[in-house]
Parts: C-alpha cells; sequence; structure tokens
C-alpha cells in the first residue's frame, strides 16, 4: 500500500544511495519528513507540517531541496499556500549525527553507510494532532485525499526487518556498528545475537558509554557502540537532560 502525505505526496522508502563499503554503519529508528509552514493570509496555520519524504536518509533540511520539494505540491489556493519552514525545522538528526556523533569519532557522511529500523515515516503525536485539527476537517470540501501515513508504532523491527538490516551490514563491510537509542539495541541488536543488555542505560553501566564492545553477527565479529538518540543529544524537543550531558562529556574526552 501506498501511503499519503497531507496534500497528496506519497511515503518513499528511505536506503542507503551510495552502497560502496564504508567504515561504520549507523542504524537508526525510522525516518523523518520534510515540514513545510502552511499559511494562509498572512498567518500561519501549522509551523511544521510533513509533506513529503526526505529526499535522502538523514536528510541534512538544506533549504534548497526542501523549497524544490514543497514547490511540487498544489493545493487549492483558498486554502493558502506551502513554504518551507524554519531551517533547523528540517534535519536536525542529520545535523547531529554529523557533528555530534561522526566527526568526534573520525568519520565523515563519505565513510558511513546509515539504515533505520523503519526506512519510512510515520506520524507522531504532534503531526497526529495537527493534520486532525487543520486537515482534516477540509478534506470533504476540498476534495483532498486522506492521509494514510500510518502512526508511530512500538515495533520498529521485525525478525524480516532485522534480517534486511544484517544483509545491509554485511555488505557495507563495516567494522562498527553505531546504534542511536533503545530501539536498535532491543529490536535490532537482540534478534541478531545474544547480549546481556536490552537498553542504552544497562550497556553504560555494564561498558561505559561510548564504548564499543565486539559482537558476532551472522558469523562476524563487528564491534557495536550504542549512543543516544540525536534528538537526546541535540537537545531536540521532548528529551533527557542526563543523556545530553553524558553524551557532550563524551565528546570532550575523545
Amino acid at each position: 500500500m501506498k501511503y499519503q502525505y497531507p496534500f497528496g505526496e506519497y511515503v518513499h522508502r528511505l536506503v542507503q544511495q551510495d552502497q560502496t563499503p564504508k567504515k561504520v554503519f549507523v542504524l537508526g529508528v525510522y525516518a523523518s519528513a520534510v515540514h513545510a509552514r502552511w499559511e494562509k493570509d498572512g498567518k500561519t496555520i501549522c509551523n511544521a507540517l510533513a509533506v513529503a519524504s526526505e529526499p535522502k536518509i538523514f536528510w541534512d533540511g538544506n533549504q534548497e531541496e526542501a523549497r524544490s520539494i514543497i514547490d511540487r505540491i498544489r493545493i487549492p489556493e483558498e486554502l493558502g499556500r506551502l513554504v518551507p519552514t524554519d531551517k533547523d525545522l528540517n534535519g536536525p538528526s542529520a545535523r547531529v549525527l554529523d557533528e555530534d556523533i561522526l566527526k568526534p569519532l573520525g568519520f565523515t557522511r563519505d565513510d558511513a553507510w546509515l539504515c533505520d529500523c523503519l526506512p519510512e515515516t510515520r506520524l507522531n503525536g504532534n503531526q497526529q494532532r495537527t493534520i486532525a485539527k487543520n486537515y482534516e476537517p477540509l478534506i470533504k470540501k476540498y476534495g483532498l485525499n486522506p492521509v494514510t501515513v500510518p502512526d508511530r508504532p512500538y515495533l520498529f523491527c521485525d525478525c524480516k526487518r532485522a534480517k534486511e538490516i544484517t544483509e545491509e551490514l554485511k555488505k557495507s563491510q563495516a567494522e562498527l556498528l553505531v546504534l542511536l537509542g533503545d530501539v536498535p539495541i532491543c529490536q535490532y541488536l537482540r534478534r541478531v545475537c545474544k547480549v546481556p543488555y536490552r537498553y542504552l542505560r544497562e550497556y553504560s553501566d555494564m561498558y561505559g558509554y561510548g564504548k564499543a564492545t565486539p559482537v558476532i553477527i551472522d558469523g562476524r565479529e563487528i564491534h557495536v557502540l550504542p549512543l543516544a538518540h540525536p534528538r537526546q543529544i541535540g537537545a531536540l524537543g521532548r528529551s533527557s537532560r542526563k543523556w545530553f550531558d553524558i553524551h557532550h562529556d563524551w565528546e570532550k574526552i575523545l
């Protein structure tokens, strides 16, 4: 099934584009979206409405790319217009990945194979409420498409998806696997190898935050490095000050 955003764009699966061998494999949770500001009569209806899939995995929010994507979306004149939102509201996790994860480890984006447990956008609570309040009441009157993007699930990585990720990991030839937050640990890593921890907190208590340890995945040894999710590292929205401080202390001693 093809899922649709407000105003008609379809959800696209986001995967690593450059599939040459890499030094590090980064596993996140799920793909984000391109967000637009919805304006009408000089007023803002919604400051950050998810309207399209990102042009690439862990997109950095480039404003020109955002404008190009948003400009192709047509909405009835009576409903106003879509314009790029504030630059900080698109791609914040990617910027954290580049500056606070890859760079301290001595890598660039070119060194990394990027992957998500769920390689498609899903709607969080804020987007659900925004769509229900501002978009859904207009569907019938203006002939708009229903929004069919699923809500954010509990399960991001089942057994089938875990096998797909493992195949990507093998293809990447990376010797370091970076896991962003709890979900890649408990929903991927524990499906493919035996480890005595389920969450980042438990890993950090056992080995120390930011310390890589060896595991065996599909018969191959690889070092795994669980780190905080970019939301925590970058203090993006609701986040934990504890993990923000722990991670930035780790950066200082590298």
